[in-house]
């Protein structure tokens, strides 16, 4: 016997929203960032990951003004980058994933890091004013905040969601308690990846929920 189903998209996003709305405790979440907060939910299925979620107040505006002024948005993983909906993007925007450039392997080596650190490397010359996504390696965001205090360019916003047992809650730690004070969006813990980076990227780009 086959179960019925709806088979509707339109139906089946208003009815999730609907149901992300009525089960989680969104009451803590700023205007600006409910959207985002409902489909970071919506990418994972896991209500209570508001409790755990952080953010600066300065995070929203600086995240939509930089998507509206045509920044790049600088990827961890070719995951992150995929989730990305470019036609969400207000101005045509770049998403840039610098993991599989081939200067990476060779880079990471001399730097004695993991690949996906060595790839932040390559962002330098992008990442003035750039939003940034980490989805996937605590060591890209520790890399990352490496060199912001080192005197790297500043992003305009940075989404530091990496999931993992292994560094993932530390990098976000030290993201939210960043002396520069970086506009950080994340989600203290363990949780984490590349699905809900994209997701508040796409929350991000349009306020069409």
């Amino acid at each position: 016997m086959i179960t019925a189903y709806e088979r509707d998209g339109a139906a089946i996003y208003r009815a999730s929203f609907a149901t992300i709305r009525r089960e989680a405790d969104l009451s803590a979440v700023p205007p600006g960032l409910e959207r985002v907060a409902v489909r970071m939910v919506h990418a994972c299925g896991m209500t209570d990951l508001v409790d755990d979620m952080a953010w600066s107040a300065d995070f929203a505006g600086s995240a939509e003004a930089a998507l509206a002024a045509g920044a790049p948005v600088l990827c961890d993983s070719s995951m992150v980058a995929a989730g990305i909906t470019r036609a969400r993007l207000p101005a045509g925007n770049d998403v840039l994933c610098t993991l599989r450039d081939p200067r990476t392997a060779p880079l990471a080596a001399r730097l004695r890091t993991t690949r996906t650190a060595a790839s932040v490397e390559l962002w330098r010359d992008r990442l003035d004013g750039a939003l940034v996504a980490v989805g996937n390696a605590p060591t890209a965001l520790f890399h990352l905040l490496e060199m912001v205090a080192a005197g790297a360019p500043r992003p305009a916003a940075v989404i530091g969601v990496p999931v993992g047992f292994v560094g993932a809650a530390e990098s976000k730690a030290a993201l939210a308690s960043h002396p520069l004070k970086l506009p950080f969006l994340t989600v203290h813990g363990r949780r984490g990846g590349s699905a809900i980076a994209s997701a508040a990227v796409n929350a991000l780009a349009s306020r069409a929920e």
